[in-house]
């Protein structure tokens, strides 16, 4: 397959490669680097600052229209023009890297079954209503183990197409799997009633448990096939960890050393149970940890949990071998965390994205939301990971006046 470009189309993609080589070749992003590896090898350093999931239709800048029609070329574009967009409106702690990624061109038939819902749209967010189509322990074999290719053709040929676009403009580098966002109850909840597994917890706990198990074995199916297929890249690198920041750390190896065939050992896991946020700790153990743990247990290290408060669980998670760093959710209760031994992890703190969606942007409020997360985990290595952004509404600048203030009080932590 021949992928056509206009001259338009490749100059535009030029002019994006030429600012990724000037910005990434800065002496500052070495240094940048240097902070999230010594963050995420808990060593002492200011917390520091991560911006993402932003709601890109109500960031409205001429930088961020696309001009590629091929799906491809586009993906390409709209991830460059993003990267940059950030870079130039609220750097925070962003590392921006001289080169273009080139994706390996792999994929999986995933677990065999697919959610079916209906959708209504919010701003950038989708309300969703899924249909149960596993509602019996026989509706369990419906799970299947995934089959995974790799197109080696197809990674040539957009290899090839790429670096004759950037030819004299900036590297291409093929990448591979570099973290896989691994949560079960993510998916299962949209194959079943959500309202009747939370019953189930108690009065089908056989059917819970043989659900999430079956689900585990296609997924660790899946990433035998990954790692079997030489897919894995290196993830301690600009790559976001579990919904935290970077994975910049010297506990793993390198991103881009050269002749080595990587293992999952030589990366991050992650999981997480956010529907289980008012689970008590042992079922949570019983009906998820116990089994996300066969995967976790893969890794070289691992980042846990997302939007659920953890705070009262830190005691099931020391149970993972690998755990490096933890979700802080907006919900998690940072004094009796400590309490219970979470100042061991590096703390992956997310303020309330609320503060974004005002009638009006209130800095005040921001400033005080921010520095009381940084005074309650004073000691701890953290990460402030602004994320979940629903709405700004219809005003950018908040982003960049958010992104300001939080920098101006990690300097100060």
């Amino acid at each position: 397959m021949t992928t056509r470009y206009t001259a338009h189309e490749k100059d535009a993609l030029q002019r994006l490669g030429e600012d990724m080589m000037r910005i990434g070749s800065l002496p500052g992003q070495a240094a940048t680097a240097g902070l999230w590896r010594r963050l995420n090898d808990r060593e002492p350093v200011r917390p520091l600052v991560y911006i993402n999931e932003e709601p890109w239709p109500e960031l409205e800048d001429e930088s961020l229209a696309c001009v590629c029609t091929d799906p491809f070329l586009r993906q390409v574009e709209t991830g460059l023009r993003r990267t940059l967009y950030r870079w130039r409106h609220y750097p925070v702690d962003n590392v921006v890297r001289p080169f273009v990624e080139c994706p390996k061109a792999w994929s999986s038939t995933d677990i065999g079954i697919s959610q079916k819902a209906t959708y209504i749209h919010h701003s950038a967010v989708k309300s969703q209503h899924f249909e149960a189509q596993i509602k019996d322990m026989e509706d369990i074999a419906l799970i299947r183990k995934p089959e995974v290719r790799h197109d080696e053709a197809e990674t040539a040929r957009r290899q090839a197409l790429l670096e004759e676009i950037f030819d004299g403009v900036v590297p291409v580098r093929v990448t591979g799997v570099r973290h896989i966002w691994f949560t079960p109850w993510d998916f299962l909840i949209r194959l079943v009633d959500l309202e009747g597994i939370m019953i189930d917890l108690i009065e089908r706990p056989e059917f819970v448990e043989a659900l999430v198990a079956r689900y585990v074995d296609a997924k660790m199916h899946e990433l035998d096939e990954i790692e079997r297929l030489g897919l894995l890249d290196a993830g301690a690198a600009n790559v976001r960890v579990g919904s935290g920041g970077y994975g910049y750390t010297s506990a793993l190896p390198a991103d881009g050393e050269p002749g080595r065939r990587l293992s999952c050992r030589d990366l991050w896991g992650c999981g997480n149970a956010q529907i289980f946020s008012e689970v008590s700790p042992a079922m949570h153990w019983d009906f998820s940890l116990k089994h996300e743990l066969r995967w976790l247990e893969r890794w070289g290290l691992t980042y846990y949990g997302c939007c659920e408060p953890l705070h009262m669980k830190i005691g099931i998670l020391k149970k993972i071998p690998n755990l490096r760093k933890l979700s802080v959710s907006p919900w998690f209760n940072i004094p009796a965390g400590l309490e219970q031994g979470a100042g061991d992890y590096v703390l992956s703190v997310k303020p309330n994205p609320a503060v974004l969606a005002g009638d009006r942007f209130n800095a005040e409020r921001a400033r005080a939301d921010i520095r009381a997360l940084l005074d309650q985990a004073a000691g701890c290595p953290v990460e402030l990971i602004m994320k979940d952004i629903s709405t700004v509404r219809n005003d950018p600048a908040r982003l960049a006046e958010w992104a300001s203030i939080a920098m101006d009080e990690v300097q100060r932590a």
